[in-house]
């Protein structure tokens, strides 16, 4: 027992002392390596310090485009994420572009090339951050998509966009260690499986959330409807649900899960309304005047404002009269206006059918015919 202790105790005490002739090694090379090459290293110093301060440059011109009013346009978000650029991995960038120039020893090339790795990893995590979430409050920022539940969605989005990149960044890191990383990113594979299902209507209506953002199937303002009853304009698009003012006047408030699972029909992007116009006229109409009528219609119709005319015919022999058909487009998605359109060219057709004396076929019920009874029977038998 007395043995193992000493043994054990004296682990720690040889590690101390290999890292200890570890940093000699690197401290005695580095000033042979400079006292050897003292003009290539001057050199290099030289072509170093000038990548830096134009590294430096680069970050200013970054940090002015931060200034500017848009605070969600493309130049802004590129010059942020410019801005948070470390001086660290300006200084390990030009360290390691300018180490092989002066030859370098081993000792302090792997030190340099170890250090710039673990910088820009870093580095690279904080770009992508500032990015994606500028890219998302871009698409959050407008007018569009607004109000306190957005900004408390922008909180939890930044949390797990920081989350997710500095958790790839520190795995890289490790790994570049020489640290056994498998049963850590299995750990983390395991935990989000186990987050994700404990929160799973929550992350739902988030990432419904987010494609209302990025896809855009409706905007505050538009009116839509979906499956053959609801329908309304969208008043407010919000983290877990979105608020929709119903056409009676009520609120309709529906996860944003639930709402992208329908097939939705955006009615503000249509932006011409067809109408199909059926009428009669009676029997007696002769066929010149029957053959007129598309003519008629297609006059009537284009004299109309926002009004194309598609074709107007004769459908069939019905019941109270000869069948006509006639199909126009009304150029609005407005309703208000195709329907005081289509209720002009009603009155047109209406106004020309009267100075023309064409005559339109009245409906009448028609009483089906007797069932024969036997006296009849008899009487057509006879007869």
């Amino acid at each position: 027992m007395l043995m193992t202790s000493t043994a054990n105790g004296a682990e720690p005490i040889l590690a101390d002392v290999e890292s200890s002739r570890t940093l000699v090694q690197f401290w005695d090379d580095s000033i042979a390596w400079i006292s050897n090459h003292s003009v290539e290293v001057l050199i290099a110093s030289g072509i170093a310090v000038g990548i830096v301060f134009g590294l430096l440059f680069i970050r200013r011109v970054g940090v002015r485009l931060c200034r500017k009013e848009d605070h969600t346009g493309w130049r802004t978000i590129v010059g942020r994420a410019v801005s948070k650029t470390s001086t660290f991995f300006m200084v390990m960038v030009a360290a390691r572009l300018v180490a092989g120039y002066a030859e370098a020893p081993p000792l302090v090339f792997r030190t340099i090339a170890f250090l710039f790795t673990i910088s820009a990893v870093l580095q690279f995590a904080v770009w992508a951050r500032e990015i994606v979430l500028g890219m998302i409050e871009r698409r959050a920022g407008s007018d569009d998509y607004h109000g306190e539940a957005i900004g408390n969605a922008m909180g939890i989005i930044r949390l797990l966009v920081s989350f997710a990149v500095f958790a790839i960044a520190g795995v890289v890191v490790l790994d570049n260690l020489g640290v056994n990383i498998t049963g850590l990113v299995a750990g983390l594979g395991i935990g989000g499986i186990a987050i994700g299902m404990a929160a799973k209507g929550v992350f739902e209506d988030l990432f419904a959330a987010l494609s209302i953002l990025f896809d855009k199937p409706f905007r505050r303002g538009d009116a839509i409807k979906w499956d053959s009853t609801g329908g309304g304009t969208v008043e407010s698009i919000g983290l877990k649900t979105t608020r929709i003012r119903a056409v009676s006047g009520e609120e309709i408030v529906v996860s944003n899960a639930n709402l992208l699972n329908k097939e939705l029909h955006n009615m503000t992007r249509l932006h011409r309304r067809r109408y199909t116009l059926t009428f009669g006229v009676v029997y007696s109409t002769p066929a010149d005047d029957c053959s007129r009528i598309p003519d008629i219609a297609r006059e009537e119709i284009e004299g109309l404002k926002k009004c194309h005319f598609l074709r107007c015919g004769m459908t069939g022999f019905g019941v109270n009269g000869l069948e006509f058909e006639a199909q126009f487009d009304v150029l609005s998605g407005d309703f208000e206006t195709a329907f005081a359109t289509r209720n002009a060219a009603c009155m047109a057709l209406l106004s020309r059918f009267d100075k023309e004396k064409i005559v339109f076929a009245n409906p009448a019920t028609i009483a089906p015919p007797p069932k024969p009874t036997e006296e009849l029977w008899a009487a057509a038998k006879q007869g």
